[in-house]
């Protein structure tokens, strides 16, 4: 297990590679390309750049999250060939650079859903929440609008300004597109790409659908335990893999999520290990990670990863605001400094009771 931290780059993020590098066990890096738009090649150049640049911090680009879909390729669009070509292009050139795990999703329109970004706890700190009957009153052409006020000024990933305000013609694209459609369309782009993947030895790690249900009638299918074997099977190569989010699964209460990393023994490649808080079925809110503070037994999760023999990168996820840090909502420096530190101590304890 390699403990890491989301990174959105120089140009974008609040905390630097030097902040990083100083949390207790923190050894590697999560990034992007984040002035990259989906379906766009990314050079080898701007791929060795941002490697050089964390590996002269002294920490490991353990993987990249996201290289985005483009939407005619969840489609099925006519054009969707075009921009598969232009994503093997992009992990050729990963490979080129000695990167082996992508983290990606196939979510319709919204690549996550909250319906607020400040949400103020009774210890006065803020999170991303969720409520359902707040979303069920919404007009989604306004879901951007809704939140944009409490971005802090930060560009939020999946819901750039200049995607959001071609929110209207995304919905018409996806008007015709069911589960079973969206299952075929992953298939399609999956067999696409393994060739690429086996060259090079890339993991695909797809990311759950957030929240793990359908929002504002858009199909969604990387939700549950069924639906990821069914993934999994339908594409039966090693390196079609996953990557573990608790608190994405862990939305739907119905989700047993040691269970499901338990029946996914050998195909998660990365985790994102967080916890929810919730008020009630629908209505939920980023906790801090530590168990006592949300709705999740984090010590069963992290044991059922040391289970199953998972030795791939891991993350805190979504931190809360605290401290009166100013900075991407989900993504500051303390809270997830704080949930990093605790998950290695989980880890530790587990490793030293086995």
């Amino acid at each position: 297990m390699e403990m890491t931290l989301r990174w959105y780059g120089s140009r974008f993020d609040s905390v630097t590679l030097e902040q990083i590098r100083q949390i207790p066990g923190v050894t590697g890096v999560i990034s992007t390309l984040y002035d990259t738009q989906p379906g766009e090649i990314w050079t080898n150049e701007s791929i060795a750049a941002l490697k050089s640049e964390i590996e002269a911090a002294g920490l490991h680009l353990s993987g990249i999250e996201s290289v985005n879909v483009h939407d005619a390729i969840k489609t099925g669009a006519s054009d969707r060939d075009t921009y598969i070509d232009n994503y093997i292009t992009t992990l050729e050139h990963l490979g080129q650079n000695d990167i082996h795990m992508v983290c990606y999703n196939f979510m319709p329109v919204f690549d996550w859903t909250r319906t607020e970004l400040a949400r103020k706890r009774p210890d006065g700190s803020t999170v991303l929440a969720y409520s359902q009957a707040q979303v069920d009153a919404l007009d989604p052409e306004n879901m951007f609008a809704s939140i944009d006020s409490d971005t802090n000024g930060f560009i939020m990933p999946g819901w750039e300004p200049e995607r959001m305000a071609h929110i209207r013609e995304l919905f018409d694209m996806y008007r015709s597109i069911d589960e079973e459609q969206l299952f075929a369309n992953l298939k399609y782009f999956l067999e696409r790409i393994m060739p690429v993947c086996r060259k090079y030895d890339i993991y695909m790690a797809i990311h759950p659908d957030d929240p793990a249900w359908s929002v504002f009638g858009l199909p969604r299918i990387i939700t549950c335990k069924e639906n990821i074997l069914r993934m999994m099977s339908m594409v039966d190569d090693p390196h079609n893999r996953v990557t573990f989010c608790s608190g994405s699964y862990g939305t739907n209460l119905q989700n047993d999520l040691p269970d499901m990393i338990r029946s996914l023994k050998g195909r998660i490649h990365f985790a994102h290990v967080r916890n929810l808080k919730f008020n009630s079925q629908d209505d939920f809110e980023e906790a801090a990670h530590l168990s006592s503070d949300g709705s999740f037994d984090m010590y069963e999760i992290m044991k059922a990863l040391h289970d199953i023999g998972f030795d791939g990168p891991i993350r805190p996820d979504h931190g809360r605001m605290i401290w009166g840090e100013k900075a991407m909502p989900g993504y500051g420096l303390y809270d997830r400094a704080l949930g990093a530190t605790y998950l290695n101590g989980l880890w530790e304890a587990i490793l030293k009771n086995s």
